[in-house]
């Protein structure tokens, strides 16, 4: 792209403007040899500073707060809801996109020359790749879950179980990791192509020796790039983002509409008001987490549209503007990955009060309470064992 380069891989792409260096000239003018030498970083160093600080706050409460999750699913029965199961998964992912946190400032730092080797670089970008699939994943089946249990409520009774959450939770996993295999073939350790053949040794016979150092970046490979498969990989980045937006935009919308319809058809001191109560606290903390996921990663989807376009028509101002995007959607990433456990705490009592047992602030083993309906024909009460959960 004229005099820039495109980096890329992950869910950082920027231009970086090389810096030039020539050789050989003499006292007339005439030209020497004009090479371009690889800048240290991508940003100013009081910005990568502040990235940084933001990121590793992120990271302890990240780190913290999905440990937690883990926990309390894990420790109380009471606890592990086919809901819960689902928000337990989301929380594996996250923990797995912060370990790889490091290797990211580490590149973000001094992106060349990684020396972390090939197969770290292909790992931790594959990781990133395949938990935030998971994480899209769980979400929507997760929502058509509560779309089942409270639209059709009998046919939830008889298809959600744990069992079958677990089963699917594993094929979710399973569809993630293979949907995030090319990473493997995209992302790998190359050396700049910039660099002229033996441009550490003796030039052009001028008497001058540089050596501008090792040059192996962790990036997406140039294979990817001419073969089409980066194309590919963006479109299915973008099916597994939007179409799940949309989908979830339609469940949550019917909802909406039957938990209306039912607040107008039943009393407000029946069992139905009260079932739907719960089922309203749990449907409103799933939008905020499915609205919270979408604007931290609505940021890199612009920001990589912007790319594409500047691919196709260069243009100065539609590089910036995807370079601000990548650098905001770095801190959003990993944003995404440490607020859901944040909004369980702001939003459910059950959580919190599962948590203070964890922490040994409250009795370790309270009543249990009643998950499903025993009113006999009050078959509109609807029932999982996740209707009250989180």
């Amino acid at each position: 792209m004229g005099g820039e380069k495109r980096i890329s891989g992950g869910h950082e792409e920027c231009q970086v403007p090389p810096s030039k260096l020539q050789l050989g000239g003499d006292s007339n003018g005439t030209p020497g040899l004009e090479f371009s030498l690889p800048p240290l970083n991508y940003y100013s160093i009081p910005l990568l500073a502040a990235i940084t600080v933001a990121c590793t706050l992120l990271f302890l409460v990240g780190v913290t707060g999905n440990v937690m999750t883990i926990l309390v699913v894990g420790r109380y029965r009471d606890m592990r809801t086919t809901t819960n199961l689902y928000l337990c998964s989301m929380a594996v992912s996250d923990l797995l996109i912060f370990l790889c946190m490091p290797l990211d400032l580490y590149r973000m730092w001094r992106y060349r020359p990684w020396r972390l080797g090939d197969a770290l670089c292909k790992l931790f970008q594959f990781v990133s790749e395949s938990c935030t699939y998971s994480t899209i994943l769980s979400i929507t089946a997760l929502s058509v879950e509560r779309y089942l249990a409270i639209c059709f409520p009998l046919r939830a009774k008889a298809l959600v179980t744990k069992r079958r959450v677990r089963a699917l939770i594993f094929f979710l996993w399973t569809v993630s990791l293979l949907s995030a295999g090319p990473v493997f073939v995209m992302v790998g350790v190359e050396r700049d192509v910039t660099e002229p053949p033996n441009f550490s040794s003796w030039i052009n016979g001028t008497g001058l020796f540089l050596d501008v150092g090792d040059t192996r970046e962790c990036r997406m490979t140039h294979y990817a790039v001419e073969s089409g498969l980066m194309e590919a990989m963006v479109w299915l980045s973008s099916v597994f983002f939007f179409m799940p937006v949309f989908c979830l935009t339609v469940l949550y919308s019917l909802i909406g509409r039957r938990l209306w319809q039912r607040h107008r058809e039943t009393s407000v001191r029946s069992r139905v008001a009260y079932r739907d109560k719960s089922n309203r606290q749990t449907i409103k903390m799933l939008v905020v987490v499915v609205l919270a996921f979408v604007l931290c990663w609505l940021p890199f989807h612009v920001g990589r549209y912007l790319q594409f376009r500047s691919l196709d028509a260069p243009s100065p101002l539609l590089s910036v503007l995807s370079e601000y995007c990548s650098l905001v959607s770095v801190v959003l990433f990993y944003l995404s990955a440490a607020i859901n456990p944040v909004l369980y705490n702001t939003m459910s009592w059950k959580y919190r009060g599962a948590a203070a047992r964890l922490f040994g602030l409250a009795d370790s083993h309270p009543a249990r309470g009643r998950t499903a309906s025993t009113v006999k024909g009050d078959s509109s009460i609807g029932w999982t064992e996740s209707t009250i959960s989180l």
